[in-house]
């Protein structure tokens, strides 16, 4: 798989594109990593791979090229990651004004905002694989970027569809105190007014580092999960905020009531499962497991979606000109197969990508959203997340 790699400095131009054969279009997709410092998870399972995303964007690279060498396409995947938020937009900079076109972002959000502004006026389409703020689709969007990662809205909607189909309406939400946790909570907020829920009790939750890997540390939770929930209005389930994982693990099975536990712990929605084999996800994960030596997660899949995104857009109008691709990835003929079981658009309201959402545990998938009960007269899809009528998004009104 071509592959160029940047750190803080960038390029003049995209290494690969001295190396294409005569006659062959060189379409350099570039990969942005914010490096940023993460709590450790609760379990040592959840840690994340260092190579997170960019397994999907090597895959999405090699499925890209099998179709391009009959187009006389090349797809170059070009690397930049940085800690340091100016320094990563200086480098993606650079290679835009060099001729690069399609960025894929895995950034924090005020940075992908930055970055969109940085570009602003640049013949390049931003794809955000990585943050999902709602912000970035209504308030601050963009015209230059595009969602290939569900919003928290979109999440927040996939759950209360399933708890409205299983009637479980009264819900006890749990709050973390990280500013996160607060945009999860307002997402369920909105959910549960939107599907009919009704949220019976909300408390918010304090961390205290030090009993998870303390001797008898599982005893002190074992007390204080119940005692937190203890006196609780009547409730169907218990929802958790907390989107950094290092509280919301400890909730499920240590309810005062045994009820189920649903959000960012239990069961909660995503875009992605290592575990999908619907829709001919087994033959999906196998590719990317061999290429990766590692399960995909949902970024790895986000990540691939944008750049297969490119490389659809491509191959259909036989042209590698961002300007072109661009245009065309927001008409409604262009789609995309993205293992879901129907083709995925973008809506033309937002640049926020269309998907079923899938509904699991950490083992298994349980259901998939939208659910069939909930109907919508262009797309049952749009029953996700923020719906036209509803958008505060002006930078796509033609």
């Amino acid at each position: 798989m071509p592959l160029a790699s940047a750190g803080g400095a960038a390029p003049a131009a995209p290494e690969a594109s001295a190396t294409a054969k005569p006659g062959v279009v060189t379409i350099p997709i570039i990969l942005a990593r914010e490096r940023i410092d993460r709590l450790p998870p609760l379990s040592l399972l959840d840690q994340r791979p260092a190579d997170d995303g960019l397994g999907g964007a090597k895959l999405a690279i090699d499925d890209n090229n099998t179709t391009g060498r009959f187009m006389k396409q090349a797809f170059v995947l070009d690397v930049v990651e940085n800690a340091d938020p100016a320094a990563l937009i200086a480098a993606v900079t650079a290679k835009v004004s060099a001729g690069a076109g399609f960025v894929v972002a895995d950034v924090a959000p005020d940075t992908l905002l930055k970055l969109a502004d940085a570009l602003a006026g640049k013949p390049a389409v931003i794809f955000n694989a990585g943050a999902p703020d709602d912000r970035l689709r209504e308030e601050d969007c963009r015209a230059n970027v595009k969602h290939s990662a569900p919003s928290r809205s979109m999440l927040s909607d996939a759950l209360a569809q399933y708890m409205a189909v299983k009637r479980w309406r009264r819900w006890y939400l749990i709050v973390g105190e990280r500013p996160e946790d607060k945009l999860y909570a307002e997402a369920m907020r909105r959910s549960a007014k939107r599907f009919g829920m009704k949220i019976v009790e909300e408390r918010e939750f304090k961390y205290e580092v030090g009993s998870r890997r303390a001797d008898g540390g599982f005893e002190q939770i074992q007390q204080q999960i119940p005692s937190f929930l203890q006196n609780a209005a009547e409730h169907d389930v218990v929802v958790v905020s907390d989107e950094a994982e290092v509280f919301g693990d400890y909730f499920p099975y240590r309810t005062w009531e045994p009820r189920p536990v649903i959000g960012t712990a239990g069961l909660y929605a995503t875009s992605w499962h290592p575990a999908v084999e619907l829709w001919g996800g087994t033959q999906f994960q196998n590719r990317f497991k061999r290429l990766n030596n590692r399960n995909m997660t949902a970024l790895d899949y986000d990540v691939w979606t944008a750049v297969r995104s490119v490389g659809e857009a491509a191959t259909r109008k036989r042209s590698g000109d961002p300007l072109t691709l661009i245009s065309y990835m927001l008409t409604p003929e262009f789609e995309i197969a993205a293992f879901k079981g129907r083709k995925l658009t973008y809506r033309d309201w937002n640049g926020q990508l269309r998907q079923p959402l899938l509904v699991t545990t950490a083992k298994l998938h349980v259901t998939v959203s939208p659910q069939p009960e909930f109907l919508h007269q262009y797309s049952e899809l749009d029953t996700l997340g923020i719906d036209k009528p509803e958008t505060k998004c002006t930078a796509y009104k033609k």
